[in-house]
């Protein structure tokens, strides 16, 4: 492949780099990892199996692997680290900033940790070991604790000064932060300002007043207002006002990508931890624990199946016509449960507006459970002719959905007063209560009008 040519979809640098591997170039596997960006680099070898991705690691150029290891998905960098020794690992960690190395840290034992930090440069290790002591879902773990700051007093000029002679500028800096002499907040002051207004005045003048982020704040509620207003970074402070970082768009993306990745994991029954080349072994422990549970909640529908083993001897169209019930219910509640979910990862469900959605969705079911229970009722009426079973079908279908409906509300938002991820256990809470509802509105009924 030329050097300019260009891939017109992720999957050509996949399928070019397939056929260096099937015809053993070493050459050009040297010439496509030394041409790609950081983070192109870690998607590609999240997209090959272990087997694979050790044989890739070689092709690597040495001063990308710290940066490679910090950006790939947690379980390739901790099977990557735990074949390394303590000064594997203090080369690896050499030139990078406080947070792609305790990005890399995160994985490594006490032993190689404690090893690394004495290797570290003073700044860089209490910068590491300090985002090492947040809990993993707060601010502070997140953050870049490297910023620009000056205290105030100074002038434009000085700033402008020390700024260049200390080379401070970079592609994340957004602002000045103005502190005290304890590094309390004071302001910010844009760049802008930095070199248009007079360079005599100080930056007192021209700072303003910032909008900040607490660093023990939960790094989901952060992205929401960052996303929501539009900011491009925003300094963190701890409680007493003190500066210790800020968050830059990066940042929110990746904790965006994160809770995106766990949600869509969590609903499905898929632990955090899984990728789609994890071992066969490691992939079905994870889903087996979901699996077992789900089988439980199973055999609580089949017990309520069983309590109507005499109606269901005596009509076989209500055995051939009950997964209906059971599967339009499912679908019914999946979807508000979807739109709930969705919603309270964007913060978008608070206050008054809870109870709103409580009455939308209800209408909501109520209006396709009436729609589609007529719709069933009427294929039944053709496919057994019978009247009464009917009348059953049709009202079962009807109670089920708008159960579902409203379900699909309630079990998200009460879990998440239970400080539950709803998206973990939502779903499998929402098929037992549409298949318990379904399996016993649609029998009961039947008990009721064609045996009653």
């Amino acid at each position: 492949m030329r050097d300019d040519e260009k891939y017109t979809n992720t999957e050509e640098p996949l399928l070019y780099l397939q056929q260096l591997l099937d015809a053993s170039d070493s050459a050009g596997l040297n010439v496509f990892f030394t041409e790609l960006p950081v983070l192109d680099i870690a998607r590609i070898l999240e997209s090959f199996p272990a087997k694979t991705r050790d044989s890739l690691w070689e092709f690597i150029p040495e001063s990308l692997i710290g940066e490679v290891l910090a950006e790939v998905d947690e379980d390739i960098r901790a099977d990557y680290i735990e074949d390394l020794s303590a000064s594997d690992v203090e080369q690896i960690v050499k030139g990078l900033d406080a947070q792609e190395v305790a990005e890399v840290l995160d994985v490594a034992d006490e032993s190689i940790k404690a090893s690394v930090y004495a290797s570290l440069d003073e700044d860089i290790r209490a910068q590491v070991e300090n985002l090492h002591a947040y809990e993993d879902d707060v601010v502070g773990r997140y953050m870049d604790p490297e910023t620009v700051n000056v205290k105030q007093g100074v002038s434009l000029e000085a700033v402008q000064r020390y700024i260049r002679i200390h080379h401070l500028l970079d592609d994340e800096s957004q602002q000045i932060m103005i502190t005290d002499k304890d590094k309390r907040l004071l302001g910010t002051l844009t760049l802008i300002d930095l070199i248009k207004q007079p360079q005599e005045t100080v930056v007192d003048d021209y700072m303003d007043e910032p909008f900040t982020l607490n660093d023990q704040m939960k790094v989901s509620d952060a992205a929401i207002l960052l996303r929501s207003k539009e900011l491009p970074f925003v300094p963190v402070c701890d409680s007493s006002g003190l500066l210790v970082g800020q968050l830059n768009a990066a940042d929110v993306l990746e904790i965006t990508q994160d809770d995106a990745d766990m949600t869509l994991k969590h609903m499905a029954g898929v632990s955090d931890e899984e990728e789609v080349f994890t071992p066969i072994i490691r992939s079905a422990k994870s889903r087996g624990i979901w699996l077992g549970i789900n089988l439980l909640t199973a055999f609580l529908a089949a017990s309520v199946i069983g309590q109507f083993e005499e109606v269901l001897d005596q009509i076989v169209a209500l055995a051939i016509l009950m997964p209906v019930v059971a599967s339009m219910g499912g679908i019914a509640g999946s979807q508000t449960l979807t739109v709930v979910i969705r919603g309270l990862a964007l913060g978008q469900l608070a206050g008054n507006n809870k109870r709103w959605l409580y009455n939308k969705e209800l209408w909501v079911g109520i209006s396709n459970g009436f729609v589609w229970a007529l719709v069933v009722g009427f294929i039944s009426h053709i496919w057994f002719g019978d009247p009464l079973i009917t009348l059953v079908i049709t009202l079962a279908i009807f109670i089920n959905m708008s159960v579902a409906n409203l379900s699909g509300v309630l079990i998200p938002l009460v879990l998440k007063k239970l400080k539950i991820d709803p998206a973990l256990s939502g779903a499998v809470i929402l098929t037992t209560v549409t298949d318990v509802v379904g399996f016993l509105s649609f029998l009961g009924l039947a008990t009721l009008i064609i045996l009653g």
